[in-house]
């Protein structure tokens, strides 16, 4: 092995992360070799851990070390409400944000007709499965305003329909204490297609 080959490997391991590129892969491994090797050795047992030991749940398929997550383990959360998010992180932030109390469904993207992803690519045939037990009352569509996106909550939407469950879409638009000067247009044009009447 050539001197240097052990350097140039960590370096290229560190950019599979998203948003680290050469430079930063190269500052990380500096730190780590030069300051930190102690913590090196801890993030490369727990990474090794990790990769072993999660998996997905099988009820929302999210990120879990158990066969079932807490959330689909947690007799106190609504099951007639299944909010549908694109991927783990998603779930998180719509938990630590809100006081949604249902459970939920886990995408881990979108549909894609051009990359190759289809409805079997997303286990929408598990979800299907979900709602044929007639327990599921309303399915909440969180995917992104993205054409993908909106492609797949369109999907949903006639999946839920089949099976007699209301389907309802968050809403998405001007975010609050937002300016209005400062919104794109196309966040603009979404928000007044999605708007309510005023309860007064």
């Amino acid at each position: 092995m050539a001197d240097g080959d052990l350097i140039h490997g960590l370096v290229d391991a560190l950019r599979c992360l998203p948003g680290v590129g050469p430079r930063t892969a190269q500052r990380m491994t500096w730190h780590l070799l030069e300051r930190n090797r102690d913590a090196g050795r801890r993030l490369a047992a727990v990474l090794v851990e990790a990769m072993d030991r999660v998996g997905h749940c099988r009820e929302c398929r999210t990120l879990t070390e158990h066969e079932r997550c807490s959330v689909c383990a947690s007799p106190r959360r609504d099951r007639s409400r299944i909010c549908v998010v694109e991927n783990p992180a998603d779930l998180v932030r719509i938990e630590t944000g809100t006081d949604y109390r249902g459970v939920y469904f886990v995408l881990m993207g979108n549909l894609s007709p051009l990359d190759g992803i289809g409805p079997g690519d997303l286990g929408l045939d598990r979800l299907a499965r979900r709602l044929e037990e007639r327990e599921v009352t309303e399915l909440i569509l969180a995917t992104g305003a993205t054409a993908e996106g909106e492609a797949t909550a369109h999907y949903l939407a006639e999946m839920a329909r089949e099976h007699s469950v209301t389907a309802t879409r968050i809403a998405q638009g001007v975010p609050l204490g937002g300016e209005l000067e400062f919104v794109d247009a196309g966040t603009l044009a979404h928000a007044f297609s999605g708007r309510r009447e005023v309860v007064v």
